[in-house]
């Protein structure tokens, strides 16, 4: 059972959420304003968060950006378009994965099943790398001896680049394996992750040493 945060501002699409997602086994409390969805995640912090981006006042990507400021809980975003800068914006606010509405319950459900699993760890043991350290059993990655925050879909990244050091990736097979999106997916996830995570591990993004860019193919980790 997980902890769902709603934040969307269409009563009817805002009920009709929680009582699928309730049917779905998980509890859902609701906010129709960003403001609101704030104060409710400060107060009642969730396992997730499913955003809509167009909301009344403050929108859904300053919404996501202040989450993000504030930790690592996953961002599902909810838009009405899948074709335009709504989708990039919001992914490189800081949003793990995102759908279209109208999206049924069971689509979203399991959406925020793949989200929350990708805490998992596929091999107990600590890798280093250079300066950065990722403990695999623990979950925790270090650079220079300091913990780096990272959101549940960008470690996940992580993992599974770093599990096979000088291996070619193709943005299909990342989408797979990390946002387990089984069919021909947007490979728009793969690069705005690909662009946090290197914001945070690399000491100079344009130039990366260890999540580099196979041009024509996909990215690969290393060699450091």
């Amino acid at each position: 059972m997980s902890h769902v945060l709603l934040i969307e501002d269409d009563p009817a699409v805002r009920e009709g959420m929680q009582l699928g997602l309730g049917q779905q086994a998980h509890v859902v409390r609701t906010a129709s304003t960003g403001e609101e969805g704030l104060a409710v995640f400060r107060s009642q912090p969730p396992d997730i968060v499913v955003l809509d981006l167009m909301l009344p006042g403050m929108d859904g990507f300053e919404v996501c950006r202040r989450i993000r400021g504030s930790g690592e809980v996953p961002i599902i975003m909810l838009t009405a378009r899948s074709d335009d800068l709504d989708v990039v914006s919001g992914l490189e606010a800081g949003a793990d994965d995102y759908v279209v509405k109208p999206v049924q319950p069971r689509v979203l459900d399991a959406r925020i099943r793949a989200v929350l699993r990708r805490g998992a760890s596929p091999q107990p043991s600590a890798q280093t790398h250079g300066d950065l350290v990722i403990d695999r059993a623990s979950l925790v990655v270090t650079k220079a001896g300091n913990r780096v925050a990272l959101a549940p879909t960008e470690l996940r990244l992580l993992l599974t680049l770093s599990a096979a050091p000088g291996q070619v990736f193709s943005r299909q097979q990342l989408l797979e394996a990390v946002w387990e999106h089984d069919y021909l997916g947007d490979s728009r996830l793969v690069d705005a992750c690909v662009q946090r995570l290197r914001s945070k591990i690399e000491d100079s993004p344009a130039s990366p040493a260890y999540v580099q860019t196979v041009w024509g193919f996909g990215y690969r980790f290393g060699p450091v």
